[in-house]
């Protein structure tokens, strides 16, 4: 066999070898993709029906709770329109990514709020939903990339 002939060869096993690999790659972000808008909508529909709408009708345990804290009712209303805004950006492609980083932040803070004031034991619920909002903001990034240079012009 020639060097010339080897070479080639060479390239196209490769070549191959490589997109075989994309093609998995690729077969698996799908997956991880289809899965992370599963736990997207899941987690958008819990922070807008189940956590900010009782937080604006001013339901008696969202009331409580936030007199517990000790910051007032405003801080109540602004952890629901916070939760809203949140849970209609997750379901946007484009603002997926972006939405999720924002709400790392309040699952911080929701997550501290336990462990010092509330409840401690519940302080994993919010660093659990933190850990798929992170995993949301990754698989974005790409979007939330082009959301800001746009927001730059």
């Amino acid at each position: 066999m020639s060097t010339q002939t080897h070479t080639a060869a060479h390239t196209a096993a490769h070549t191959a070898a490589r997109v075989t690999t994309i093609r998995t790659t690729t077969g698996e972000r799908r997956t991880l993709r289809k899965v992370l808008w599963g736990a997207q909508i899941l987690l958008a529909a819990f922070l807008f029906f189940a956590s900010a709408l009782p937080k604006f009708a001013g339901q008696a345990d969202a009331v409580r709770t936030f007199e517990e804290i000790g910051w007032g009712q405003w801080l109540r209303y602004l952890t629901g329109t916070v939760e809203a805004a949140g849970a209609i950006g997750l379901v946007v492609p484009r603002l997926a990514g972006l939405a999720a980083a924002g709400l790392i932040g309040l699952m911080g803070g929701a997550a501290l709020t336990q462990l010092l004031v509330l409840e401690p034991a519940w302080a994993l619920l919010p660093v659990a939903f933190a850990v798929v909002f992170a995993a949301v903001a990754w698989d974005r990034r790409a979007e939330s990339r082009r959301v800001l240079r746009l927001l730059k012009r």
